[in-house]
């Protein structure tokens, strides 16, 4: 089964808060937090670790003692548990975390005005087709939608952006409203969900082969 979980990290401008959760992480995460200079950037990092954590405690495990080492592309994974597959990803006040027993890749973003030159540049010309099918506002909704798949899947691969992302390509299936990924980097199936529990935010999971991944995300909070 696979996991996502959710948090608003707002909470963590409390510097009690931060400080107290901050020592509840890794020395690998506290590590990364440590060389970002803003205080919001260190909120979500930390709020992705604790996320983390909470979704180790369905192992018996523990984040802040669990070693991590770092794949050939800069996935990172559990050293000693490589049955654990997991993904974070962090965007505007939000956290979330999948964790299960497939290779995994997730993406959040706050959906914003302005990235239509981005899709220009990266997207394929069948994404750019559905993209500009709609109107403005929804077209701004789709950009988002098809950037988080997008992300999802280079991260589930475990290549990152060493992929082109007009390798492969989103295809939406207007009648189910699902997407797939067309693809030709390897033999395995590629399941994608998207979730709409966060409003003016897209999110997105991808999961390699069959896993079966939960219908809806699941809150935490963190105080």
């Amino acid at each position: 089964m696979i996991y996502t979980y959710y948090t608003d990290v707002g909470c963590l401008d409390n510097d009690v808060l931060f400080q107290e959760k901050l020592y509840r992480v890794s020395p690998y995460r506290q590590q990364k937090i440590a060389l970002l200079r803003h205080r919001k950037d260190k909120n979500r990092s930390l709020g992705a670790g604790l996320l983390l954590d909470h979704g180790l405690a369905l192992y018996g495990l523990q984040e802040r003692s669990a070693e991590f080492e770092i794949g050939k592309w800069g996935k990172p994974s559990l050293k000693y548990h490589p049955e654990i597959c997991f993904s974070v990803s962090h965007s505007g006040d939000y956290a979330i975390c999948t964790i299960g027993d497939k290779p995994v890749g997730n993406d959040i973003e706050r959906v914003k005005d302005g990235r239509l030159k981005v899709a220009d540049r990266y997207f394929t010309t069948e994404e750019l087709e559905w993209l500009y099918a709609a109107g403005e506002e929804e077209r701004i909704l789709r950009m988002f939608r098809i950037w988080t798949m997008k992300e999802s899947f280079l991260k589930a691969t475990g290549r990152g952006m060493s992929l082109s992302l007009k390798d492969f390509a989103i295809r939406m299936d207007e009648e189910s409203g699902r997407a797939r990924v067309r693809h030709s980097f390897d033999a395995k199936y590629y399941y994608m969900k998207e979730y709409q529990e966060i409003d003016g935010y897209c999110t997105a999971v991808c999961c390699q082969e069959s896993g079966d991944i939960a219908y809806s995300m699941i809150p935490v909070e963190l105080y």
